[in-house]
């Protein structure tokens, strides 16, 4: 089908500012459903032209919209703000349109995913659909520390001003090691409005309130594709939006109308079968566009496409490295199992004695506790390139396991299959000498050559222990039970491995450093050494929460 291409169509807004958009549709007249796609990151990409060409070769008018404040519109961008408004009139203005049939959908990952949800929550009336993939959750969600995480820095770099800047000219392994965090911005050589006002509002309050959805599901009332990998530095939406939507939508026609799909991918999904070291083989990518039309021509031109026949579930094992469909998340077969830490007291590294049992401590067995020291100035890495682009992979942690500051728990090798799929969860007993600081988790499978290959992971910050929006410090040498949300994945762990967890207290720079003090976070450069002690005895056993899938 051939298409015509309408470029810096302006699109008024509310308020009187002008948003521009380019418009692709095929080029025979008639009335097409459309597919509003509104981006920050310029419409004039590569893969904004590929899209939109795809689309509309299938029969759909595309809408590739410049936020307000960047490219082509008007306006000033301050994220998320007012994506919710704007994109209320961009879809009701598509649906108005001559070429239009009335029906609107809507797609985008990352930024243009959870601005669609901003949107949804408004009930345009014309939206019949929409597409997320890779999604950010609300604030705080992903990063529980009350601050911007330091490549959030990069990322408010990257889109500062109109156009897009070159984030690959900053030192940025430099840049976030500086404090106090507020004042990170100088080193880039760019003051960020943005990045300075975050840190006036560190805990869940009514600033973050007018920018989140994830509490407001049932305002949201259309079919959605949920889309991730699980890699992706910002998954934990995905899952969390699905399983909002099939429990809290507005309708019981919204609840049963949900579908996920999960790759073996990072945050740039489906391009690649390799990511780090791993393969995950030929199957691994998929024909997502032809996936993500036959949702659109079911909902939006009522095509019987097959799609809603599916499992509403599907999603890629690693290890095994197969798709397989699924009727809910997490699995209907889910066996939560814990696995408890032990040790004789010496767990610290991969030399230490720390070993994971399906048995709980003995009741008449002597008090256990495994020890270590964070000091703020030598943080436990965390593997990642500098910039925001990816945060992390399944990376080879088994050099930074020689640490004596990360604890190493493993199950003995496996003498059969394993698997591990849906959320992973830490109940972790665990006391300091200061009165706020930080406790890590990270999930891993031991592989028999020693390769020890991150899986998931998860921080806690003492002060929000009981929440987002109710810091309190604690009180030096307590034990706090603390619960860690290690997020999802989906792995067989294969006969001859090992199932490792690491209990640490930073992993720097994907979280910034808890300066022990409890002084106002990201204001401050006064660091404070913590003892940090990690319980696992009758009363205080900490474990990991892990979903076992029965094999056949």
């Amino acid at each position: 089908m051939d298409i015509r291409i309408e470029r810096n169509v302006r699109v008024a807004m509310r308020d009187g500012v002008t948003l521009s958009a380019d418009v692709y549709r095929p080029k025979e007249e008639g009335r097409y459903p459309a597919i509003v796609v509104r981006t920050p990151y310029l419409k004039t990409s590569k893969a904004t032209f590929e899209n939109g060409s795809y689309f509309a070769r299938h029969g759909f008018a595309v809408v590739y919209m410049d936020v307000r404040g960047r490219g082509d519109s008007d306006g000033v961008f301050k994220p998320y703000f007012n994506e919710g408004q704007d994109g209320y009139d961009s879809i009701e203005w598509a649906a108005a349109q001559p070429w239009c049939t009335g029906a609107v959908g809507t797609m985008g990952g990352s930024y243009l995913a959870r601005i669609q949800w901003l949107t949804a929550i408004t009930q345009p009336p014309s939206l019949k659909a929409m597409i997320c993939s890779v999604t950010p959750s609300d604030p705080f969600v992903e990063w529980p520390t009350g601050v911007p995480t330091p490549h959030h820095l990069c990322w408010l770099h990257m889109v500062s001003g109109r156009v897009m800047q070159n984030v690959d000219v900053i030192d940025w392994e430099n840049v976030y090691w500086h404090l106090p965090l507020a004042t990170m911005d100088e080193l880039t050589g760019k003051l960020s409005a943005e990045w300075r006002e975050e840190f006036e509002h560190p805990q869940l309050d009514e600033y973050w309130e007018r920018i989140c959805y994830q509490t407001k599901f049932d305002r949201v009332d259309v079919p959605v594709m949920h889309i991730s990998g699980w890699y992706d530095d910002e998954q934990v939406g995905t899952p969390l939006n699905f399983i909002g939507m099939t429990k809290g939508a507005k309708s019981e026609f919204a609840r049963q109308n949900q579908k996920l799909l999960m790759g073996p991918w990072p945050h740039g999904i489906n391009e690649s079968t390799k990511l780090g070291d791993i393969d995950f083989g030929p199957d691994s990518v998929i024909d997502l566009k032809g996936y993500q039309l036959r949702w659109f021509n079911h909902w939006l031109k009522g095509e019987d496409s097959g799609i809603m026949a599916e499992p509403p579930v599907r999603m890629f094992v690693m290890g095994e490295n197969k798709w397989r469909d699924e009727s809910q998340w997490p699995l209907a077969n889910t066996e939560w199992t814990r696995f408890y830490l032990r040790s004789n007291g010496m767990a610290n590294s991969r030399f230490g004695d720390g070993w994971l049992s399906t048995e709980q401590p003995p009741a008449d067995g002597e008090a256990a506790a495994d020890r270590f020291t964070y000091d703020p100035a030598n943080p436990v890495p965390f593997i990642t390139e500098p910039t925001s682009a990816q945060i992390g992979g399944p990376d080879d942690y088994s050099a930074i396991e020689r640490r004596d500051d990360v604890l190493v728990y493993c199950t003995d090798v496996l003498e059969h299959d394993v698997e591990v799929s849906g959320p992973i969860r830490m109940e972790l007993f665990a006391s300091s000498s200061a009165v706020d600081t930080d406790f890590t988790v990270k999930l891993l499978d031991a592989w028999p050559n020693g390769f020890a290959q991150r899986l998931t992971d998860g921080l806690v910050r003492a002060r929000f222990r009981d929440g987002m929006d109710k810091p309190s410090l604690i009180e030096p040498d307590k034990v706090y039970q603390y619960d860690v949300d290690c997020w999802n994945t989906s792995h067989v762990f294969k006969k001859g491995h090992r199932i490792r967890v690491e209990i640490s207290s930073s992993a720097f720079p994907k979280y910034d450093r808890n300066l022990n003090t409890g002084a106002p976070l990201g204001k401050t450069t006064e660091m404070v050494v913590a003892k940090q002690t990690i319980y696992h005895e009758p009363g205080h056993a900490s474990a990991i929460v892990l979903p076992i899938i029965p094999r056949k």
